[in-house]
């Protein structure tokens, strides 16, 4: 691909978004930047999680993004009474010509979006179920593996402040997820709009702007987005200070923090860079890219202490101290 092919390219992945963004205002009042963040998840062939109190149309977005997007959506509501099968699917027994065999009868996992809404309401055995399905992106029940559909991204939601008779997710599928987007309140200008929009008894009809094949296309072009060694270095910096152990995490960190993040996060810094970088049209990532990735990154792979708990710190906070505290790697300069 020439250099002037792929400036066109990435003009049209930008003007993509714009029609994108244009179509979701329609239904979606303001929350710009969780939109933002959800779309990079989607063309970086990540997985997100939505945190947020009732009521701040988690669930609108998500369903708002699947009518814009010719794919198949499903919606699993997680309750303490759903199992595995539920979600993956089972076998069957059907009788036939005098003869019985087991026949797979898919759940609703196999779509190209799910919407796993409340996930911290389902005990850990049912969670588990979603962990080959984000991870390998197939799913195995009795001997037999089956495929999902490409694309294939999930996006959770889960409240933060109701607790009791939840499941709090392992770290272990906590990491399966790209991003943890904290859903905040509108602003005032923002609500008016919203309450009076949305008391009119009108459903927005959103205009199809993607099918799969464009996905999947938007997909390469975001992992074809050239990042320098300056940038991998600095991502790699900053992963490996949040880890209390490690030689250069600042003394806050290791006083604060039990755990810190794994390579994977380091990776996701890197692909959600390459995603707002091609999102704008511009054909490199920037260190400023990986700096506004870094908290939806890193807040939910970093493990606070007591002592974090007692100074009101959380890991929001240790990442802003990270990006304050880590510099950006020397430059070698050019000699003769």
């Amino acid at each position: 691909m020439t250099k002037e092919t792929y400036e066109t390219v990435m003009e049209q992945f930008a003007r993509t978004r714009a029609i994108m963004c244009r179509e979701l205002a329609k239904a979606i009042v303001g929350q710009q930047d969780v939109l933002d963040q959800i779309f990079a998840c989607v063309v970086a062939r990540g997985h997100c999680l939505l945190v947020g109190v009732p009521g701040l149309a988690k669930t609108m977005m998500v369903s708002s993004l699947a009518r814009i997007m010719d794919l198949s959506f499903k919606r699993i509501q997680f309750t303490p009474d759903l199992m595995p099968s539920d979600i993956t699917g089972t076998n069957v027994i059907e009788e036939s010509e005098g003869r019985r065999e087991f026949r797979f009868v898919r759940g609703p996992v196999f779509a190209h979006i799910i919407l796993a809404d409340e996930i911290n309401r389902t005990p850990p055995k049912t969670q588990a179920a979603m962990l080959q399905a984000m991870q390998e992106r197939e799913v195995t029940v009795a001997q037999d593996t089956y495929p999902l559909p490409d694309p294939f991204f999930v996006i959770a939601t889960q409240n933060p402040i109701e607790q009791e008779g939840t499941y709090p997710l392992p770290e272990a599928q906590l990491d399966r997820f790209m991003f943890n987007i904290f859903v905040d309140y509108p602003t005032l200008a923002e609500e008016e709009t919203i309450l009076a929009e949305t008391t009119k008894g009108v459903t927005p009809e959103l205009a199809t702007v993607f099918n799969a094949k464009q996905i999947l296309n938007m997909q390469k072009i975001v992992a074809s987005v050239p990042v320098s060694e300056y940038v991998i270095k600095y991502a790699a910096r900053l992963v490996r200070a949040t880890r209390p152990r490690d030689e250069t995490a600042p003394d806050f960190v290791k006083k604060m923090v039990d755990f810190g993040a794994g390579p994977r996060a380091g990776q996701y810094l890197i692909m959600g860079g390459k995603a707002f970088a091609a999102m704008e049209g511009r054909m490199s990532v920037s260190v400023a890219d990986i700096r506004r990735v870094a908290v939806p990154v890193l807040r939910h792979r970093i493990g606070c202490n007591f002592a974090a708990g007692s100074e009101g710190v959380d890991s929001v906070e240790i990442v802003k101290r990270l990006l304050q505290a880590i510099p950006e790697p020397d430059v070698a300069k050019y000699t003769k």
